[in-house]
């Protein structure tokens, strides 16, 4: 998939989430960079998660969720799965941590 194809897939995950969650997410940057550092993640929440923070964030810069494009599409090729489901999946993942969820958790909660 092309660079836009895919930035446009994760922009309609994006869209695709329940309002619940798109109206409590503010100040989070959204972007696709082409492989993680060490070519094993697919997405990275980098910020601090609402559980965690002070009253007063303003002069703070946006949160960061970071899809990583040839490790989710790789993933989707030795899974078989669907591309834009998955890429659904890895955004709410990483916004799950933006809400302060662990992985253990996100475990427990049988979202894996």
């Amino acid at each position: 998939m092309t660079r836009s194809a895919f930035e446009k897939a994760v922009r309609e995950a994006a869209r695709g989430l329940p309002k619940v969650f798109r109206d409590r997410i503010h100040n989070v940057e959204i972007i696709v960079e082409s492989r993680s550092p060490d070519g094993e993640l697919t997405g990275l929440y980098e910020g601090v998660p609402l559980t965690e923070r002070g009253a007063d964030r303003s002069a703070e810069l946006p949160d960061r969720i970071i899809l990583y494009q040839k490790d989710i599409e790789e993933d989707c090729r030795e899974n078989g799965s669907d591309l834009r489901e998955h890429i659904a999946h890895v955004l709410r993942h990483e916004i799950a941590h933006y809400f302060g969820i662990s992985d253990e958790r996100l475990e427990d909660l049988g979202a894996y």
